[in-house]
């Protein structure tokens, strides 16, 4: 599979929206597994849109910062985005989970970038979500 071209991202940009993401983390709630997750969400007109993962005691029901932030987008209408970052993990970088994977291919395009930061400092990482979601059932996949 032919390596997709990450469209670029001042680096400036990139890195208010993992600050955006760290702040979002220390909202998160998490007795259960003590790991913070933030997630910001950049829209084409330059929106952030933040999220951090809440957890409940029955663990399914439990929903991702990254799924927090698409969801609280799109419930103000917005529908296009640009770049995500993540940032969780105290030795290694968060990233997206099969299931925020697959919820974020229905609104984001394959050549998006998604950054992976540590909750404090360390190295950012990048990938495309075609890179994170191989071959993605969308809606063009359906009828």
């Amino acid at each position: 599979m032919k390596k997709e071209k990450l469209p670029e991202v001042p680096k400036s940009l990139r890195d208010s929206l993992v600050k955006a993401a760290r702040e979002a983390a220390v909202k998160a709630y998490v007795p259960y597994s003590d790991y913070p997750v933030g997630a910001a969400l950049l829209t084409p007109d330059g929106q952030i849109y933040t999220g951090c993962n809440v957890e409940n005691a029955s663990y399914g029901l439990s929903v991702c910062a990254e799924r927090v932030a698409l969801f609280k987008a799109v419930s103000e209408g917005c529908r296009s985005f640009t770049a995500l970052a993540v940032a969780g993990g105290q030795r290694r970088a968060a990233v997206p989970c099969g299931a925020c994977r697959q919820v974020l291919a229905e609104f984001c395009a394959p050549g998006m970038p998604v950054f992976s930061a540590r909750l404090k400092g360390g190295t950012v990482t990048s990938a495309t979500l075609a890179e994170l979601l191989p071959l993605a059932f969308t809606g063009s996949d359906l009828g």
